[in-house]
């Protein structure tokens, strides 16, 4: 009834399809944390970029506002000099006008050049993380695919 050579071929064929299974589900998850790893590696490499981006322009900016600080007491020193040297009260007043509307449209000037060095600062820190974000949404998709 049982042939002990029958029983033995379906018992290597059941345990020999399960094992062949197994061996594709772990080829195909070891691939997949190989992708996972390189994905995280990627994206630090990118979280770098980005810090090293923003470290320059933040430097850059502080230069910026240092040497707008150094230009503004020049000239606050120049203009206290010129109305220690005044002969009356209009002339003091005057450079007085004077004095305020200059600093006044000059920290508009610069408050509108920060301005526009921080939109493009932002803009050039969060490409990196932007080009990575693109790449990595595409080899997650890829990867899941597998």
């Amino acid at each position: 009834m049982f042939n002990d050579t029958n029983v033995a071929e379906r018992f290597q064929a059941v345990f020999g399809d399960a094992n062949e299974r197994a061996k594709n589900v772990i080829e195909r998850n070891t691939r997949f944390a190989e992708e996972l790893t390189e994905l995280g590696r990627g994206n630090v490499e990118a979280v770098v970029a980005s810090s090293k981006v923003a470290a320059r322009g933040f430097e850059t900016i502080g230069q910026e506002v240092a040497e707008f600080g150094r230009k503004t007491f020049e000239d606050a020193s120049a203009t206290l000099k010129s109305l220690a040297e005044v002969k009356s009260p209009a002339d003091f007043f005057r450079l007085q006008s004077e004095f305020a509307r200059t600093q006044f449209d000059a920290l508009v000037a610069e408050s509108s050049k920060l301005s526009e060095t921080v939109i493009k600062l932002a803009g050039e820190v969060a490409e990196p993380i932007t080009n990575r974000a693109t790449v990595a949404a595409e080899r997650v998709r890829s990867v899941a695919a597998l």
